[in-house]
């Protein structure tokens, strides 16, 4: 069953850990990231770009295929699946097909529409008991094909958002989506502390977490951020032990071509990823 990320991120930020935010991309995906869960007794949300849904043939196939997968493999630990970096359209679709938490993504709008729009999928989201995540200041890198250079949010206006009644906050501090390039300036602490004296308890969501320095996120953490996303990191594992599968001719021997086979090793690169993770944000045993 499926629930809010409510609950387990109120809970993160009192007890000074962080859930993992995972995209899946496929079956293989997500089998390994709720296997990971379960076996690390965390809580776990499982992120849906639109992009990804797209992919996966819609958002009903996707939300089905979870939920069947979670009564499958007897998962018992709290699951979200949460749609990421969504729009307005997507928010309301993924809100009918059975998800069970949405961000909406209004940073590129005005902030009066930002917040005419947020303040109605909240309303939504509250009747249906989902939650909502939103965000202020376009995070760097590129997302789908929205690109932001890293940009920092406004204390003042994460506060307005966060007023709207909003779950949790995504705030731009200088982080980025993908590899972060050499000269990166590392994240904007200062502003950070800013917007979590404004905010309260409400959870902070840092996005672009492939890449970040331990010690880094370790401090994000300290300072109210309950909800970190990985996304390329679980991809690039899933690619590289792909590859030296191949270059080692295995998919050559035996019926090593068999996808089951041949994707196995990427899959297990997937949940070494994640368990690294989960230890690293302090959410093992926390289910």
């Amino acid at each position: 069953m499926l629930v809010s990320a409510k609950e387990m991120l109120n809970k993160a930020k009192a007890g000074k850990y962080a859930v993992g935010q995972f995209n899946i991309n496929n079956l293989e995906w997500t089998k390994a990231i709720l296997l990971t869960a379960q076996e690390q007794n965390s809580p776990v949300i499982l992120g849906v770009s639109e992009g990804a849904g797209k992919y996966m043939c819609g958002f009903k196939t996707v939300a089905d295929m979870v939920k069947a997968m979670i009564d499958e493999l007897g998962i018992t630990v709290p699951v979200a699946l949460h749609l990421d970096h969504g729009s307005y359209e997507g928010a309301k679709k993924c809100i009918e097909a059975g998800f069970s938490s949405i961000m909406f993504d209004g940073s590129h709008y005005p902030i009066e529409e930002n917040i005419a729009k947020t303040r109605e999928l909240v309303g939504v989201c509250e009747e249906l008991g989902l939650s909502i995540e939103a965000e202020v200041g376009a995070i760097g890198g590129e997302e789908d094909g929205v690109i932001g250079g890293g940009e920092v949010a406004d204390p003042g206006e994460c506060k307005m958002i966060a007023d709207l009644g909003v779950t949790m906050l995504a705030a731009g501090i200088g982080n980025i989506h993908g590899k972060y390039p050499a000269n990166w300036a590392g994240l904007r602490f200062d502003t950070l502390d800013a917007i979590q004296q404004l905010t309260g308890t409400m959870p902070l969501v840092l996005h672009g977490g492939t890449g970040i320095p331990a010690d880094m996120i370790k401090k994000a953490i300290s300072l109210g951020v309950s909800k970190i996303n990985v996304n390329t990191e679980c991809q690039l594992a899933f690619a590289a032990a792909t590859r030296e599968y191949i270059e080692a001719g295995k998919d050559l021997e035996g019926k090593g071509f068999d996808p089951r086979k041949l994707l196995a090793p990427g899959v297990e690169a997937i949940k070494a990823t994640v368990k690294e993770k989960m230890e690293l944000f302090g959410s093992v045993n926390k289910a």
